[in-house]
């Protein structure tokens, strides 16, 4: 199994931990304002946390699907990979914009 399919599936579950942890704050945030910002993060936050969820029973549960990606050439891993990790850096922004 390629290295770069180990790394997508790892930042996979860390966006879905970051996520997480941003859904925390926005429904808190959400709760206290009441506003159409929060409201629309929080759907934002709600769609990625599904399609995380999606790619992680593909790319770790489904033995079919997760057998395939490790199979698949390089190229198509490390282009996994690297929309992965946008998705990281895009949550990472995200997540300090959130706390400060």
């Amino acid at each position: 199994m390629p290295i770069w399919f180990d790394v997508t599936r790892l930042v996979t579950v860390l966006n879905i931990a970051v996520l997480c942890g941003l859904g925390y704050l926005w429904v808190r945030t959400h709760l206290e304002l009441r506003t159409k910002v929060t409201l629309g993060f929080l759907l934002f936050g709600g769609f990625l946390l599904v399609e995380n969820g999606f790619a992680f029973y593909l790319f770790v549960v489904d033995p079919t699907t997760s057998a395939w990606f490790a199979e698949i050439p390089a190229r198509y891993n490390i282009a996994f990979m690297v929309l992965t990790l946008l998705q990281f850096g895009a949550l990472g922004a995200l997540s300090w914009v959130t706390v400060e």
